[in-house]
């Protein structure tokens, strides 16, 4: 395969992964008000933990460092936008 057949299907799976992404964050933000409204806290590592565990065991033989770091990477994510919003909500007391 052609280098440029390649990066046509990367360009294909990174627009999935976007679209992903954006409904994985329009639910994050569902748990940001959960939280608000019953005052807990956004880090919950016994739980993002487990993820990780599960993400390691189902991940393709070779890549579990790598999809362990991907969804590490995410959650952090979704834990920065969470805060941000609780943040604001704060604010706006």
């Amino acid at each position: 395969m052609e280098l440029a057949e390649i990066r046509k299907k990367i360009d294909e799976i990174d627009g999935q992964l976007l679209t992903l992404f954006c409904r994985r964050m329009d639910l994050v933000k569902q748990v940001a008000e959960y939280k608000m409204e019953h005052d807990m806290e956004i880090f919950h590592p016994q739980r993002e933990e487990a993820i990780l565990e599960k993400t390691a065991a189902e991940a393709e033989a070779g890549y579990e460092e790598y999809a362990v770091g991907f969804f590490r990477e995410v959650m952090r994510i979704s834990r920065g936008m969470q805060q941000k919003m609780i943040d604001e909500a704060k604010r706006d007391i």
